[in-house]
């Protein structure tokens, strides 16, 4: 602005003497004069004044712009330079492992632990593929205080077959599983041993099914489930099982309207009771549809469903019509940060003799079979992302479930007639009751490198029973904690560490001259278990696992103690053909 001005007052200046030039030019006879100044000029501070750094221009001359125009004048000009291409930074990049479709593992350990697994999957075609899976685990036992035998085997072997395209995509399967187990539970100093000699522990157990799913791209048919199986022991207890499950879901308005229907139809007839030699039959015909209907709003995702089962007893001719809500919301207060779900959910369970067996391989072939009415589960929780890498779970729920099964110490009775190798107090049965339970769970999980992977979970809970006198077998406290971590590109390692409550069941002995019922106290327990592998190459890995680190002899059922520290050694190799 300083500039401005100097060009302006430089600019006046020399118009003032040019006019004054033409001035004198014009009057040629004007003549000298002689001024005497008698007083010199002596200023004063009013009559100066401060020139403006930004002075202001009224006049129309000064304000109005020129028009100025542009012309170019373009030729072209000659040039020899060629620019270098660019390069991309350098990165350094990993080579991709390669991806094998087989393997076979084999590994072997102390108490005679064999453990062997071999999967094989190849395609067919673009779109039909096979595969097999042939498992096995077994133990030659050798707990010590066990007065009975005590190994075990378990082998399965599966097989499948589908084809998988945009509109299409199927896949029928086949399955078989053999297990062995013995029921070794026996209470101490209770039996002489000649009548242990004469127990003969073993069970047998056997599971073939069949079944397959198809699902339709494209189509309000979503997809459907069947499977069949056939379920039996050794002694002549056999359950059969349909399920189907059929889906579908349209898109109504933008939103998504989901019906699920169920058929579950199961028969299945125990040899004998636990106390006399009368056979037991079983059988039970459920009928269920749950609809749904999805409403979501910005962040708010809210599911409305229903759920209804109609159950017909085939054995008992009784049936029961139930209504369950299916109800669940979540809302993302914070993104991925903090999302809260909230839910009233119930269905019809259906109990089968092969579920109880999956659950506590010392059951007694004398079960009483029923569904189990879960009415409701009353939850609400929050999960999210304490950062990038940390993730966390938090959830309150209260359930109330009518018919609940509960496994159960049977008692030994000296007059029982049912002499079998599981009448001695050493086998479980089954009992049902109405059950409330307020239960809170917490997860925390995080990967904190990319070669750090930690988690931490526990559920604590409390049981209110309708006609037992406790919530038999069911812990009121679940911790566990795992470790994964990679030392080197070929080592890697890891623990898990599982910590269950205290527990309760009940010791009931009769004869003529002694009566006992004893409550008992299982006590809590701490698993400790760590691996370690090492990476040969892309096809070959060694790894050794140890189980039960810390050594406790604790029980997991009742007069059932575990094996001690269990070490196994082994080798994985992947190949293809």
């Amino acid at each position: 602005m300083k500039m401005n001005f100097q060009h302006t007052l430089a600019i006046a200046i020399l118009l003032v003497g040019v006019q004054c030039a033409v001035a004198q030019k014009k009057d040629d006879t004007i003549g000298t004069e002689v001024v005497n100044v008698v007083k010199p000029y002596t200023p004063t501070i009013s009559d100066a004044f401060k020139v403006k750094e930004t002075p202001s221009f009224d006049d129309e001359d000064t304000n109005k712009k020129e028009a100025i125009q542009y012309s170019i004048f373009s030729f072209p000009v000659a040039s020899t330079f060629t620019p270098s291409k660019g390069k991309a930074a350098g990165v350094d990049k990993s080579a991709a492992e390669k991806l094998y479709g087989n393997y076979a593992t084999l590994a072997a350990g102390n108490y005679g632990t064999i453990n062997a697994e071999l999967f094989i999957t190849e395609n067919v075609s673009n779109k039909d593929y096979f595969g097999v899976m042939l498992r096995h685990l077994s133990s030659q036992g050798g707990i010590k205080d066990a007065l009975l035998e005590n190994k075990y085997y378990n082998t399965s072997l599966d097989a499948t077959y589908g084809s998988k395209s945009r509109k299409l995509s199927w896949n029928a399967d086949l399955g078989y599983q053999n297990q062995i187990y013995n029921w070794y539970g026996l209470q101490p100093d209770t039996f002489d041993q000649t009548t242990i000699d004469a127990i003969s522990p073993k069970q047998t157990y056997h599971n073939f099914y069949l079944g397959g799913r198809v699902a339709v791209g494209e189509s309000v048919f979503k997809e459907a489930t069947v499977k069949f199986s056939h379920f039996w022991d050794a002694f002549s207890s056999g359950e059969n099982r349909f399920l189907f499950q059929p889906q579908l879901e349209a898109d109504i308005m933008g939103e998504k309207l989901k019906a699920s229907f169920v058929l579950d139809y199961l028969s299945g007839s125990f040899q004998k009771q636990y106390f006399d030699l009368e056979g037991i039959k079983y059988g039970f015909t459920n009928v269920g549809f749950q609809p749904s209907y999805q409403i979501k709003q910005d962040d708010l995702t809210v599911n409305l469903g229903a759920g209804l089962f109609y159950s017909v007893s085939n054995e008992a001719n009784k049936n029961k019509f139930y209504i369950y809500p299916q109800i669940n919301a979540t809302y993302k207060f914070v993104g991925d940060l903090m999302i809260g779900y909230a839910g009233a959910e119930g269905s019809l369970k259906q109990n089968t003799y092969h579920d109880f067996v999956d659950a506590n391989f010392f059951v007694s072939p004398t079960l009483g079979i029923a569904p189990t009415d879960q009415k409701y589960d009353l939850y609400i929780g929050l999960k999210g992302k304490l950062a990038n890498a940390i993730g966390y779970n938090i959830k309150g729920s209260y359930s109330d479930e009518a018919n609940k099964a509960l496994f159960k110490s049977n008692e030994y009775n000296a007059q029982n007639t049912n002499l079998s190798g599981y009448a001695y107090g050493n086998s479980f049965g089954v009992v049902y009751d109405n059950v409330k339970t307020i239960s809170f769970y917490g997860e925390l999980k995080a990967d904190l490198s990319k070669d750090v992977a930690f988690g931490l979970n526990g559920t604590f809970s409390s049981y209110t029973m309708g006609t037992e006198a406790q919530a038999w077998n069911l812990p009121a406290m679940k911790l566990a904690t795992t470790l994964d971590f990679k030392i080197t590109p070929k080592w890697d390692a890891g623990y898990s560490v599982f910590y269950v409550g205290q527990r309760k069941d009940q010791f009931i002995y009769n004869s003529l001259l002694v009566n006992t019922i004893q409550d008992v106290n299982l006590a809590s327990y701490l698993d400790v278990n760590a691996h370690l592998n090492y990476k040969r190459n892309e096809r070959l890995s060694f790894f050794l696992k140890g189980n039960n680190l810390a050594n406790q002899k604790y029980q997991r059922w009742m007069n059932y103690p575990v094996q001690g520290i269990q070490i196994l050694l082994g080798a994985n190799y992947k190949f293809d053909f």
